[in-house]
């Protein structure tokens, strides 16, 4: 199971959600939430990069009692710059021109673009045990994310529940009150893109129309701005998760096309 964070502030639950959090503090992405002794925890932290899109700056995981540190190009180990492929007891990290992967012994592996997009792979030993961004864990859509007993949720304020306090921060929560615009006008471009025939092995293996929702609200956010971030980065995150999903997408970038 896959939680998984891209383009726009998309994020998408192991349970299924897929919401939108544009917030730029540190937060809790996903951590072992048992009482005890936590297993892991990994946090993230977004800003606007020059061309005002929001990127991942850095990853910060504990696994066991090991710290690492991740930044484009960069990995720190307990404070130490690590050249890479770098193992030590039971953590691997590798890092190619495009991905940095971590894989953990104790049943997670991590996928970074170095750049928007995060995929976080658990074991479902943690089923029901997990916090954070990518929720509970317990197999059940919107349940203890968006409605917990008798309160429910919309997701700013999901989202500024995990964020992580530090006392110089000077990062603003996102408003709770800001409603999503509707962006229909956009339905069929993205409907076309993520049915191109490249797609043809992947359309059984996911949930279309949550992709096709993620890629209106990119296309409303841009504004009109025929940029390859608006269009590209869900249709990338599509084609990853379709690969995840033992499908095969086809080539569908093309010169003029992300």
């Amino acid at each position: 199971y896959v939680c998984s964070t891209w383009g726009n502030n998309h994020f998408k639950t192991f349970d299924g959600d897929v919401y939108q959090f544009p917030g730029i503090c540190e937060y809790n992405f996903v951590s072992d939430c048992r009482e005890a002794y936590k297993e892991f925890s990994v946090h993230i932290q977004r800003a606007l990069n020059s061309n005002g899109h929001p990127e991942i700056q850095y990853i910060l995981m504990k696994i066991k009692d090991i710290m690492v540190y991740l930044k484009p190009n960069m990995a720190v180990v307990d404070g130490r710059i690590v050249k890479t492929p770098y193992y030590t007891s039971g953590v691997l990290i590798e890092s190619g021109e495009i991905y940095t992967k971590i894989y953990a012994k104790l049943g997670m592996v991590l996928m970074w673009n170095q750049q928007d997009a995060l995929m976080v792979e658990l074991d479902n030993k943690f089923n029901n045990h997990t916090c954070g961004l990518c929720g509970d864990y317990n197999g059940i859509p919107i349940y203890n994310e968006f409605i917990k007993g008798d309160a429910s949720y919309n997701s700013i304020t999901y989202g500024n529940l995990q964020k992580i306090s530090k006392p110089n921060a000077k990062c603003e929560d996102p408003d709770e009150t800001q409603a999503l615009p509707s962006c229909n006008e956009h339905r069929d471009e993205c409907q076309r893109l993520l049915t191109s025939p490249a797609f043809a092995d992947c359309r059984l293996r996911l949930n279309l129309e949550m992709y096709i929702q993620a890629c209106m609200q990119d296309k409303c956010a841009c504004n009109g701005k025929e940029d390859s971030f608006c269009l590209c980065s869900t249709i990338s995150e599509y084609s990853r998760q379709c690969s995840h999903a033992g499908g095969r997408p086809g080539e569908w970038r093309t010169q003029n096309f992300c």
